[in-house]
């Protein structure tokens, strides 16, 4: 019964730091397939040589995510540590627990010998004084070997796990063996990161001026695109004042979808968070998204992240915006260079709005300017979408 007890509390304990590691093991190769992700988008980039403020957006968010990759290795080390430790903890308590029994065999088996040494069991029997006697010796005998061969039972059993134990050892220290390779593997690519932001950063610093005023452009076609989605987005908002059956149910359902909203784009990250930040490059300039810009792969579509109406498609030079309603709340897709729906179509979740412009004169750069709405109030769309 007590080896049963430790064997079910080990196989518990096993399963639950294989859960652990495997938990770990898919973390890493979901930040892999986004590290992958940022370097197809920098191969992208790589017909031109000179150091570009994308490139650098790049090269940051895969420091990034090789940070990420190298912390969540380092904890499957950590993990693996501990279980290596609680193995050879388990391995040296089998192994005095072995010892044990084979004295206390050891033992019975001399005291029983000394007792009658001359006699066979039959002998032990029919030497009886009498019937009562024999009876006696007979439970005694049976006892002794139903003891005997528990003892015997144990002793294999102590020796069978202790085998298991050692296969599970080797194993653990495999994989630790294994994963310090990943790790020395990704410390390397780091530093050799790091060492490519730097020389570019230095690079970009001597264009400052001119980079500068071509950030100060963007910022004014941004700033326009904005007061024209807040203005329609306003006039919208007003003139629902009531919402249909149909619009409450939109609005509930696209709420406590919070944090698990698809992407408004297949694949890729995000090179642009909500709200104030510094420059990558000059930080004397803060910049104010009011919204999220999510940078994928050329040729890539834009695509409704929960059913609704669109309610506007707008023309800004050479793109589009698209704003789709979710009863009171409304997101908006901006910097498309083609439409595939038009104002009043009802679109599904992931249902493709439009392709995304790829600007060949930035670095082949194809980025989707995403927002949020609820009512007139602009929301932060990072912990809308699923993580």
């Amino acid at each position: 019964m007590k080896h049963l007890l430790i064997i079910f509390t080990l196989t518990l304990s096993l399963a639950l730091f294989a859960d652990n590691v495997k938990d770990l093991q898919k973390q890493q190769q979901r930040i892999q397939e986004q590290m992958q992700q940022t370097q197809k988008l920098l191969d992208e980039t790589q017909r031109s040589e000179k150091a570009t403020v994308n490139k650098l957006n790049l090269l940051n968010n895969n420091i990034k995510e090789r940070k990420k990759l190298i912390g969540s290795i380092n904890k499957e080390i950590s993990a693996l540590d501990n279980n290596i430790n609680s193995l050879q903890k388990r391995q040296q308590t089998l192994q005095q627990d072995l010892v044990r029994l084979k004295e206390e065999y050891a033992r019975m088996v001399q005291a029983t010998h000394y007792a009658d040494i001359h006699q066979t069991p039959l002998l032990f029997l029919l030497s009886a004084k009498d019937f009562q006697q024999m009876a006696r010796r007979l439970r005694y005998m049976q006892t002794f070997m139903l003891y005997r061969r528990e003892q015997a039972k144990q002793i294999t059993q102590t020796q069978d796990e202790i085998a298991i134990q050692h296969n599970l050892l080797g194993e653990q220290r495999q994989e630790k063996s294994s994963a310090l390779k990943k790790q020395q593997r990704e410390q390397d690519n780091l530093k050799r990161d790091e060492r490519k932001q730097k020389n570019m950063l230095n690079e970009l610093k001597k264009k400052e001026k001119k980079l500068a005023n071509d950030q100060k452009k963007q910022q004014q076609k941004i700033d326009e695109l904005n007061r024209k989605i807040e203005d329609l987005v306003r006039q919208q908002a007003a003139s629902t004042t009531t919402l249909t059956k149909e619009q409450q149910l939109l609005s509930g359902g696209f709420e406590a979808n919070k944090g698990r909203l698809p992407w408004p784009v297949e694949k890729g990250f995000i090179s642009g968070f909500f709200g104030k930040h510094q420059h990558p490059v000059y930080e004397q300039v803060t910049i104010n998204n009011k919204g999220i810009y999510i940078q994928t792969s050329s040729g890539s579509a834009a695509r409704a992240v929960f059913e609704g109406e669109v309610t506007s498609c707008i023309v800004l030079g050479q793109t589009y915006a698209v704003i789709v309603q979710h009863g009171n709340y409304r997101t908006v897709y901006s910097n498309l260079k083609s439409l595939n729906v038009k104002q009043g179509d009802k679109v599904k979740a992931k249902q493709t709005l439009g392709k995304i412009l790829t600007q060949a004169d930035e670095d082949n750069k194809t980025e989707l300017y995403f927002q949020i709405y609820k009512d007139r109030t602009l929301l932060n769309p990072t912990p809308w979408l699923a993580q």
